[in-house]
């Protein structure tokens, strides 16, 4: 009996696809909190590669910063350290000199999560993807932070002359610093992991954000006025490190992409149904939601920020025709 299970065992193991017989465990990191959005993301993501592969792909997800923050993770990625991430937009063209994924954050040019979601759904959103390939990175998908507000310490802002002075916490992209100059703040450059104190010691005024950071990093605690302007989204890239996905067997790599790709549409009706949740939540403790009296000319102040970057990437007027072409 021995010797039969030995040849058994054998066979198996010179069959075709025997190296799928041991299970695959991968892992990804975040940079945000447990319960934001991005969790549910990668989640979802991870369910849905076990369902495709039978149970035998298992991807443990690690938020809090535990693998870095977003530049670390890219770093990781592209080192080898680690297998996958979920990496806020504004990183890659700040890390990678990527700058077609500054059209992603362009304002007030996507209307909807919807729109977002069938958009980086298609053919340009695939596209920008595959462009990625020349970092040695592996584009899987999208996932959703939500849409972007204002949240301030001291005051509320209801009108585009509340911007003016207001030292404001940005990603430190030329993008984002030229958008928020045109409207009046004081950009201030600063890592994600340290908005919560400088806004508790006033280092900072204001921070442009989504609802769900604001809630998941407890920022409510510090700043009290949230202005509902929807300025831009925030989506994360979903990807592998290239060496790491070609070295799976093509089935698994298979299953990985479909899930990266169904997760996109399932992952953006989430975040548009939580927006108002969230929103009541940070009502329930303390904050004073406000909508913005003059908006339009919020818009109109950043629109020359807007044209100026159409020819930065051809990938970038790709992206702006998809959206206005699907309107």
């Amino acid at each position: 009996m021995n010797i039969r299970s030995g040849l058994l065992a054998a066979l198996v193991l010179l069959a075709p696809g025997a190296a799928f017989a041991q299970d695959v465990t991968l892992k990804f990191g975040h940079a945000a909190a447990s319960s934001h959005l991005f969790q549910n993301g990668l989640v979802m993501f991870a369910d849905k590669v076990a369902e495709k592969t039978g149970g035998k792909v298992k991807i443990e997800v690690f938020g809090d910063r535990q693998l870095g923050d977003d530049k670390q993770l890219l770093e990781g990625i592209q080192l080898g350290t680690i297998d996958g991430a979920l990496v806020s937009v504004p990183t890659i063209p700040l890390t990678l000199n990527a700058p077609a994924f500054d059209a992603l954050q362009l304002p007030f040019l996507v209307p909807s999560y919807d729109k977002m979601a069938e958009v980086l759904s298609s053919d340009v959103g695939q596209q920008m993807l595959d462009s990625l390939g020349t970092t040695g990175i592996k584009g899987l998908g999208y996932i959703e932070a939500g849409q972007r507000h204002f949240l301030s310490r001291t005051k509320a802002v209801k009108s585009v002359a509340d911007f003016a002075g207001l030292k404001t916490r940005i990603v430190p992209t030329p993008l984002h610093k030229a958008i928020w100059e045109a409207v009046g703040t004081n950009p201030i450059g600063m890592a994600y992991g340290e908005i919560f104190s400088a806004l508790e010691t006033g280092t900072i005024d204001a921070v442009e954000i989504n609802l769900s950071s604001a809630y998941a990093e407890s920022f409510y605690e510090a700043a009290k006025n949230a202005t509902l302007t929807g300025h831009y989204f925030w989506p994360g890239v979903l990807m592998m490190g290239g060496p790491k996905f070609d070295s799976l067997p093509d089935d698994v790599k298979t299953a990985i992409v479909a899930a990266g790709h169904e997760v996109i549409a399932e992952h953006y009706a989430l975040a548009r149904d939580q927006e108002a949740e969230i929103a009541r939540k940070l009502e329930e403790k303390g904050v004073t939601i406000s909508k913005l009296d003059d908006l339009e000319e919020m818009q109109a102040r950043m629109k020359p920020v807007f044209d100026s970057w159409l020819a930065k990437d051809p990938l970038i007027q790709s992206f702006v025709d998809a959206v206005r072409q699907s309107n």
